[in-house]
């Protein structure tokens, strides 16, 4: 995706017709039949007949589910668990796949466990601990296939987490709005080590992949997101929501600088959100009291059109960090 932004730069610099820049994206690759195309659609393909395997166990062991007592649900649950993860370390070409299902038998394990003895434990501590015994695999594995659920899993975690020790619920709430305050920030806390553990300083460790952090950073964003629009709902700004702008700018300015983990995806995620900040910030400002927009064309006219100016400077803004960062890659090369 970089280097055709930078084609279509060159193109508009030195004012290249159809035909010459069609003949620089044939110098520069992009017509030809990507490599290694066939072993992709190998292993594509070998992933997803282990997902369907999977799936199918899952299904006959639920048609099957009233004529297995206790014992025999277990066993099989079990047998699927290490025959996966013994197949995922003994058969190489397999190991993704395998350790994929090793991940989902894992979860179902450990649901069926908690829901069968009744152990008391909260939601949120058995996504951590499925988390936590998952991390193996996927160090183990070192593909997106793992760390992308793995993402997913943990995520869930910190929410689950968070709706506990704020008594049922996530968002911000006037009253003891300092200790609740305190839970968001450790949970946002763990989010950023979590995107830590994905991002590229961690990646020769890790394996991890663009889509887990992708999927990582728009979890992030979106929790984040939610909880910092949270502290608006009320007569005055919480500082839930000012912790999120400011985690909102930081990021960004993390993303745009980063030479290595550079990527216009993420990076419109986190415009994204700040942006629905900013002007759901904004509405607020214009109606105190948490009074309503809708009586008041003006106002609303006005909120629009600060949406719009913001959402074309975002715009403009990525462009031109992404055609900086691409130029910027090519003269290294």
């Amino acid at each position: 995706m970089k280097t055709r932004l930078l084609l279509f730069q060159l193109g508009a610099q030195y004012g290249l017709d159809e035909q010459a820049a069609r003949q620089l994206q044939r110098l520069a690759g992009l017509t030809e039949q990507p490599r290694n195309l066939s072993a992709q659609l190998l292993r594509g393909t070998a992933l997803l007949a282990a997902g369907l395997a999977g799936l199918a166990l899952v299904m006959w062991v639920a048609a099957n589910w009233s004529e297995l007592g206790r014992a025999g649900r277990f066993a099989l649950l079990q047998t699927l668990l290490l025959g996966s993860a013994l197949g995922a370390a003994l058969w190489p070409k397999a190991r993704q796949a395998l350790a994929f299902l090793c991940l989902l038998s894992l979860g179902g394990l450990l649901a069926f466990f908690g829901q069968t003895y009744q152990t008391g434990a909260d939601p949120w501590q058995l996504f951590a601990l499925w988390a936590a015994l998952g991390l193996p695999l996927c160090f183990g594995a070192r593909s997106d296939l793992l760390w992308a659920p793995w993402a997913a899993i943990t995520t869930t975690a910190i929410a689950l987490w968070t709706q506990t020790h704020l008594g049922g619920r996530w968002s911000a709430l006037p009253a003891g709005e300092y200790e609740e305050l305190l839970v968001h920030a450790l949970a946002f806390g763990a989010l950023s080590l979590m995107l830590l553990l994905l991002g590229p300083l961690c990646r020769r460790q890790t394996g991890a992949g663009l889509l887990t952090m992708r999927l990582a950073m728009g979890l992030a964003t979106t929790f984040v997101s939610a909880v910092a629009l949270s502290g608006l709902f009320h007569a005055e700004v919480m500082p839930h929501y000012w912790l999120g702008l400011i985690m909102g700018l930081v990021a960004v300015a993390l993303v745009a600088r980063s030479a290595g983990g550079f990527d216009l995806a993420q990076l419109s995620m986190l415009a994204l959100g700040l942006n629905s900040l900013l002007v759901v910030g904004f509405a607020h400002w214009l109606s105190p009291g948490n009074g309503s927009l809708g009586n008041d064309p003006l106002r609303l006219l006005l909120v629009g059109a600060v949406a719009a100016l913001l959402l074309a400077g975002s715009v403009s803004g990525l462009l031109r960090i992404a055609r900086r960062h691409a130029s910027a890659q090519e003269t290294s090369r």
